[in-house]
């Protein structure tokens, strides 16, 4: 059996693809406020602007980031791994 140390094992694992999702916040609404939201309502998520914002690959947090913008698009600047010192 292969050493999955190996470079050469961790080859066929390159290209699966894994959920990656950025959570910005989260906010509890009863049933009555969510069925009453519309085309541009706003809903004020339980968490500041400067806060960070937690980056999970297939629903487990890995990291914490800043949102910053890329040219036209959202990103994620990673600011901590989860389990090791800020970077």
């Amino acid at each position: 059996m292969a050493n999955l140390t190996d470079e050469k094992s961790l080859d066929i694992l390159l290209d699966v693809k894994v959920k990656v999702t950025v959570q910005l916040g989260s906010i509890n609404l009863p049933m009555r406020e969510v069925l009453e939201l519309a085309n541009g309502s706003v809903v004020q998520l339980a968490q500041h602007a400067s806060d960070p914002v937690g980056l999970f690959v297939n629903d487990k947090l890995v990291a914490y980031g800043e949102v910053v913008v890329v040219e036209d698009n959202f990103g994620i600047k990673i600011t901590e791994l989860v389990g090791s010192k800020k970077i």
